[in-house]
């Protein structure tokens, strides 16, 4: 499981430069590829787009949505060339001026605390059972079924991934990222939490906001004690978390360094 923090990439405005911040949160076993290959992709797309910015030119959410799709066709080639079923989930927050847009692939999950401290979804989970998954892989000839949790063709716990090319194959596992996107002046963010599903097992949304709120003076802002919590909760599985403190600036909200 891995956290990749990626800082500086210069954005050019009005003869000023300020820096469009972007956090990965990938899990599972291909991690790895993703860690290695996405961070830069991305980079290279967002200064391109920054030279270049015209009516044509993509949006933040669709350079997101083309390179993660990018990344998992080239990680399905090759896994698939050496029979490595392996897959990740993929959660990807970009920062600039007062935006921030967030990308989402399986069910690693991103939550905002608002100025009233009011808990915002970032992202939805992708899970076999919710309605609109499930009559996607119905469609495509695939089936549900609990072992555990509910599962895909009785094997992955969520709907959509990166890798898990047997599944791609079968066209009942996909790749396409939900994006959204946050006015951050409107929201005046104190801080967001983003995190693998061994989290939100052990803690609602509105629970984990409380929980780390009470804790932002600690030295990992409570990333470190919900980690601990949500253990001692007896969560099983990994649990990886990153908390990212907004601070108030004279052109909206920044993130912390």
């Amino acid at each position: 499981m891995y956290i990749t923090k990626k800082k500086n990439i210069m954005r050019k405005n009005c003869n000023s430069f300020s820096p469009v911040r972007l956090v990965l949160v990938v899990e599972r076993a291909a991690a790895d590829y993703v860690k290695a290959h996405l961070p830069e992709s991305l980079r290279q797309q967002l200064l391109s787009y920054e030279r270049e910015k015209r009516e044509s030119v993509p949006s933040y959410p669709s350079i997101l949505e083309q390179r993660i799709l990018a990344v998992d066709r080239d990680m399905v080639d090759k896994l698939s060339a050496n029979h490595d079923e392996a897959g990740t989930t993929c959660l990807v927050a970009l920062l600039s001026d007062r935006e921030l847009t967030v990308a989402n692939v399986g069910d690693s999950r991103g939550v905002l605390c608002d100025k009233d401290g009011n808990a915002v979804a970032l992202s939805h989970d992708h899970k076999p059972y919710q309605l609109k998954e499930r009559k996607r892989i119905k469609r495509a000839g695939g089936f549900i079924s609990f072992n555990g949790s509910w599962r895909v063709q009785g094997i992955l716990a969520m709907s959509r991934s990166l890798g898990d090319y047997p599944l791609k194959n079968l066209n009942v596992v996909i790749p396409d990222p939900d994006v959204l996107t946050f006015d951050l002046d409107k929201l005046q963010p104190e801080f967001m939490i983003l995190a693998s599903d061994g989290l939100w097992d052990a803690f609602s949304n509105e629970e984990a906001v409380r929980f780390v709120r009470e804790r932002l003076d600690e030295p990992h802002y409570g990333a470190k004690s919900i980690v601990l919590q949500s253990f001692y909760r007896g969560c099983p599985d990994n649990i990886t978390v990153m908390v990212v403190k907004f601070k108030s600036g004279p052109v909206g909200s920044k993130a912390e360094e």
